[in-house]
């Protein structure tokens, strides 16, 4: 079976074995139930025995041979499935586990035997010869109980080796995992009826169901997958739909009853049974498999269909988050530079030594931590502090210029996707500071539990008509924004008022 989520194999196993368990228990008690409140009570059985003269008793002509078959089977299952077949697909102990197998199937036949001679005594006055009655009751025990047995360590053995056979064969060595799942799926659900109906039909008579259901279900489950994975995706390639699809079908139908004739012509002269089964099977292959394939198969491919679309637009939304982050990275970098050079030019080498000082721990956090999906508040908010120390640099020798900066320390252990805050502060110094107006800049950050409030709010002035920014609307902010929708859809609220005179930004951002 498929293995989801990650679950252990061993335990998925032993899972699956207490289902089988429970199962077989509980179709085992309501045999038991059914024959404990039969009201028959082997009506057949009686007026056969008295039509041959014979005393007939309930209770050992009925209700005990038919418990003593019900328990043989339930505990033969059980040791087989449970027991011997689990060692002698891992190779352990082979040889004390056929004989094991072996001296199980002897007992029950002895059993089975035994109960016949009970439930069935009438036939041993109908032969002429004891001797050939009993070796008819026998032979009729041995051949159900080890056809029976067969088909028990066939399941069993499948159950235990079933994936790994599948593997083998060629055409599905290189397929899809799930598609060997199916198959294996399907196959145990096919054997497991058939084993009950072997289990309930009587042995020597009413064994039409069991013959039909050996030959109808395989085929129809081989034409429907054959149909699911081959025929109609080659049909889908070249834009043929139902029609083409059914009437194909239908000619492959007609073949491979045309070839089962062939296979079980030898068997027909025995009786009625392999005609009706082959008619059940054309009819199954028409009216049932081929409508059911079509529509599993587009099932699965709008299934398929909507899962490569949600993959595509994973696939944009990460490329496009980090060719945002991309575009961020170098626009500051480029005014942080423009922020030294100006300040080498005004001030000592001191000043600048800091600046240069600042700016490594920047750019060490961008090449080390900015590539990470999640990093702490706190690297954050110094990232911040650096870069406003050195903006505070550069228009340190203009009093004009008001700074003020409320960010609180964290000592949270609160996360946040890297450099998300900081093109608000980088706006507002690009646009909010000007070396020959009086301009201000107001920030502050706080939190609270989990929440994060953070607001930036800068004037707003004039620029020149020879400044190169006055034309230019930035990327910094309208990143942001596509970056607070893909990573904390349902988590921020971003507020942004303009007035004449006032830029303001307010954000509430829900952090891990």
């Amino acid at each position: 079976m498929m293995i989801l989520s990650g679950e252990d194999p061993t335990t998925k196993t032993k899972n699956i074995n207490q289902l089988e368990f429970w199962i077989s228990t509980a179709l085992y008690i309501l045999a038991l139930i059914g024959v404990c409140t039969s009201t028959s009570y082997g009506t057949a059985n009686a007026y056969r025995f008295i039509e041959n003269h014979l005393s007939y008793s309930r209770l050992t002509n009925f209700f005990l041979p038919e418990i003593f078959k019900i328990s043989i089977l339930y505990i033969s299952f059980l040791l087989i499935n449970f027991c011997f077949m689990p060692q002698l697909a891992k190779k352990n102990n082979v040889v004390l586990n056929i004989v094991l197998t072996v001296i199980l199937t002897g007992v029950s036949t002895i059993i089975w035997m035994v109960a016949n001679t009970y439930s069935q005594a009438d036939r041993l006055i109908e032969e002429n010869d004891i001797n050939q009655a009993y070796d008819i009751l026998f032979g009729e025990a041995f051949t159900y109980i080890f056809l029976l047995y067969l088909l028990f360590n066939i399941y069993a053995y499948f159950n235990e080796k079933g994936i790994s056979l599948l593997e083998k064969i060629p055409f599905l060595k290189h397929s899809e995992t799930n598609i060997l799942e199916e198959i294996f799926t399907s196959s145990k659900i096919w054997l497991i009826t058939l084993m009950m109906f072997a289990v309930i039909f009587s042995p020597t008579r009413d064994y039409e169901i069991v013959v039909i259901w050996l030959i109808a279900p395989p085929v129809n489950i081989l034409l429907a997958f054959y149909s699911i994975y081959y025929i109609i995706p080659n049909l889908r390639k070249i834009g043929k739909g139902f029609g083409r699809y059914f009437w194909g079908n239908v000619g492959v139908s007609i073949l491979v009853v045309l070839l089962l004739l062939l296979i079980l012509a030898a068997f027909m002269r025995n009786g009625p049974i392999i005609p009706i089964a082959l008619i059940l099977t054309s009819i199954g292959l028409i009216c049932i498999t081929t409508p059911l394939s079509w529509y599993i198969y587009k099932h699965k491919f709008e299934k398929q269909t909507e899962i490569q679309m949600l993959k595509t637009e994973l696939g944009k939304s990460d490329a496009s988050l980090n060719f945002l982050k991309s575009q961020i990275n170098p626009h500051f970098l480029f005014n942080a530079l423009n922020t030294l050079f100006g300040t080498a030019l005004q001030e000592n080498a001191e000043r600048t030594g800091e600046g240069i000082q600042k700016l490594g721990d920047m750019m060490r956090f961008m090449l080390h931590e900015n590539t990470q999906d999640k990093i702490s508040l706190t690297r954050e908010v110094e990232y911040l502090n650096n870069y406003i120390d050195l903006q505070k640099l550069r228009t340190s020798r203009s009093g004009d210029i008001r700074i003020e900066s409320h960010i609180e320390e964290q000592l949270n252990s609160l996360q946040i996707t890297p450099m998300l805050l900081i093109p608000f502060i980088e706006n507002a110094f690009k646009h909010g500071i000007s070396l020959q107006q009086p301009s201000y800049i107001k920030m502050t950050l706080q939190t609270k539990e989990r929440t994060l409030f953070f607001d930036v709010s800068n004037s707003i002035y004039i620029k020149a008509d020879n400044d190169p920014e006055k034309l230019k609307s930035g990327i910094g902010l309208e990143n942001v924004k596509q970056r607070l929708a893909l990573l904390y859809p349902e988590k921020h609220e971003l507020i942004i008022r303009e007035s004449a005179n006032e830029f303001f930004v307010h954000l509430t951002l829900q952090l891990d």
